[in-house]
């Protein structure tokens, strides 16, 4: 079977690129391959916490280099989608910088006030206060979008409540379920394309976990590489019901496909 030449790239960040703010072996050396070569790449994350600026100093800091451009969070797809829906709209926000600031490059206006949406991202710190006005205003009519359905996220002691769960919260106490923009809605793979016009069939999509990197990008039409770096081991792969194009062992082995893919098999 013949395949289109791969022309861009879309990866997932944390578990692929870097660990717990150190640059894993061979991210340095695919980010240059990627631009040495003049092609097209999205760095892709679920957190909505920081904005691209925030995430390229952390880049930086591991020793990768990665333009503020070329990165795409759940927060900029969100405000994307939201803008789309309701161009200049209102929201109420739980959720930090990269939410925010997002949300104001579009047009949205952020009030607690009888707002068109709820908006949950990803926060250090969740307020019960700002939680209980997010049930209020759920209630009263307001349409309820959350970033991205992980349930945790990681720390050094231990797992963390993610945007997911206190989603789950605020759906308990309204009856009312939100609309995930981030993985595994293919909308974020969707969006990233657009981004950087580029296009289902020409674009592998790269990430550690099968049940957000690799269904998204399953479900946008991209071919996939699964690596063995983050959250799902190898012994977990024949598990889910689809599988990834291949499976390699890190980013390290990456590499050498960026000139072999562009050829097309």
């Amino acid at each position: 079977m013949t395949t289109k030449p791969v022309e861009s790239w879309l990866t997932d960040m944390d578990g692929v690129l870097v660990h717990e703010e150190r640059a894993i072996p061979g991210a340095a050396e695919f980010i240059t391959r990627l631009r040495d070569t003049g092609r097209r790449f999205l760095v892709l994350t679920n957190n909505s916490i920081f904005t691209p600026r925030d995430l390229r100093a952390r880049l930086h800091a591991a020793g990768l280099d990665v333009p503020e451009d070329a990165i795409w969070t759940s927060a900029l797809a969100t405000a994307k989608f939201l803008s789309e829906q309701r161009p200049e709209g209102t929201a109420y926000v739980i959720g930090e910088a990269g939410m925010t600031t997002a949300l104001h490059e579009v047009g949205y206006v952020l009030t607690n006030r009888d707002p068109e949406y709820v908006v949950l991202g990803e926060t250090r710190t969740y307020s019960f206060e700002a939680i209980t006005r997010a049930i209020q205003l759920v209630e009263g009519g307001a349409r309820f979008i959350a970033t991205n359905p992980d349930a945790t996220g990681p720390s050094p002691e231990g797992s963390l409540p993610a945007t997911g769960s206190v989603a789950a919260l605020i759906t308990k106490a309204t009856g009312v379920e939100p609309y995930f923009v981030g993985k595994p809605n293919p909308l974020m793979m969707r969006s990233a394309l657009n981004q950087i016009e580029a296009h289902s069939e020409t674009t592998i999509m790269i990430g550690d976990r099968m049940d957000t990197d690799i269904l998204s990008g399953l479900e946008a039409g991209l071919r996939s590489i699964l690596v063995l770096t983050g959250s799902t081991p190898a012994a977990q792969v024949d598990r889910f019901p689809f599988r990834p194009t291949r499976v390699l062992d890190s980013i390290a082995d990456v590499v050498p496909l960026v000139d072999e893919l562009a050829e097309g098999t």
